[in-house]
């Protein structure tokens, strides 16, 4: 029986502590002594039970005392187990209970009020349209069209502080964490969470380097879905697409295929046209999708894929997990305290990070299972405005 069949027996908990349950047990399996696993299901219960802001304290409050507080901080800041396999067995679990279509790589600022916090630094939130201080990490989302849930974390360090020998060492940064661009980060933790099981990966790559990306994915057998800017160059193949070795804009190939649109069906009332391209100095094979509505500028979103055999529905399909995991995290992110931690340790933020990550698990699989959880919107993220 399937840990979802499991959950749904259990008629005298709730679905949600029903979940938690079932969780646990396969979560901390890794850490090496009864003390930290108990530890372990007591942060994550505080997590799930203590209101307003998920600091230790707060957490403390919501299941014992102060003496609760300061083992807890050590468990997290301090103690010496690994965040790694916590993760991995987190990813086990939301892949038995709903397999993921995809995975999806999606940003993460905090803001953040000092400078101490480790990888704090000076970033630009598109959403506010100013510069914060903050720090920024990338997540990695199991998504389907049931369930989405966090399963990895890389924190995108700041050049000043890759470079900075003493801050590395305060906030003991392993010696291996260089200098990386946002894609390359969300990339590489995509990579270190999917394993041998080579899901699409669907991220937006407006500001990246598409093709260092793409060749970085396709290195590693990944199959990719990447939103792109309208003016991403691109070598058309398509006939009707004004054919050519010289590169031109994305969104001047998807206008060239404009009466080639079709409705995609599903809950969206979306139309799709795609066009066989290419990137300047490699990688022939691709397909762009051009997503739109009936009366509005086209397109609205442009998406690059490599899987050439996808239909346009199915390509269709896999962009709106963006916008579904978008959707999740605003529901329950600030629920489950994923911008909350304020130690200053590198592996402190990645053990609450990870946490915070099975906290958000469990509200979205109980709700998948029947538990409706109300929450106010807090914070709205967003996909960002169209490519046209």
């Amino acid at each position: 029986m399937s840990l979802a069949g499991h959950v749904a027996e259990r008629a005298t908990a709730a679905p949600d502590e029903a979940v938690l349950e079932e969780l646990c047990a396969p979560l901390f399996a890794s850490l090496p002594r009864h003390d930290q696993r108990r530890k372990g299901v007591e942060y994550l219960q505080g997590l799930l039970r203590a209101t307003g802001r998920k600091s230790i304290r707060n957490i403390a409050l919501a299941i014992g005392n102060q003496a609760t507080e300061q083992y807890l901080h050590h468990f997290i800041s301090d103690s010496t187990w690994e965040a790694v396999p916590v993760r991995r067995a987190l990813a086990e679990y939301v892949a038995r209970v709903a397999p993921p279509r995809a995975w999806v790589v999606r940003p993460l600022l905090i803001p953040k009020a000092g400078k101490h916090s480790v990888g704090v630094g000076r970033h630009f939130s598109a959403d506010l349209g100013q510069t914060l201080n903050a720090q920024q990490a990338m997540g990695v989302w199991s998504a389907s069209e049931e369930v989405t849930a966090p399963v990895n974390w890389r924190l995108h360090l700041p050049r000043a502080w890759v470079a900075d020998t003493g801050r590395r060492d305060r906030a003991a940064i392993p010696d291996c964490v260089r200098a990386e661009t946002e894609l390359q980060c969300g990339i590489e933790a995509y990579l270190a969470a999917a394993g041998s099981a080579r899901r699409p990966v669907v991220l937006d790559a407006r500001a990246g380097d598409v093709q260092a990306a793409l060749t970085r994915l396709r290195g590693a057998g990944a199959p990719s879905l990447m939103r792109v800017s309208g003016t991403q160059p691109v070598t058309a193949a398509d006939p009707a697409a004004r054919p050519g070795a010289e590169p031109v804009a994305a969104r001047q190939v998807m206008a060239a295929v404009r009466e080639t649109r079709k409705p995609v069906a599903g809950r969206w009332p979306l139309l799709a046209a795609v066009a066989k391209v290419g990137l300047p100095g490699g990688h022939d094979d691709l397909v762009l999708l051009g997503v739109g509505s009936a009366g509005q500028p086209w397109p609205a979103q442009l998406w690059l894929s490599d899987q050439a055999g996808a239909t346009p529905a199915d390509l269709v399909r896999l962009s709106r997990l963006l916008a579904r995991v978008d959707h999740d995290f605003d529901r329950f992110a600030d629920r489950v305290g994923m911008r909350d931690f304020t130690g200053r340790s590198f592996a402190g933020w990645h053990r609450h990070m990870t946490l915070a990550s099975a906290a958000h698990a469990v509200l979205a699989v109980a709700e998948t299972l029947g538990a409706p959880v109300d929450l106010p919107r807090q914070r709205r993220g967003g996909s960002g405005p169209g490519d046209g």
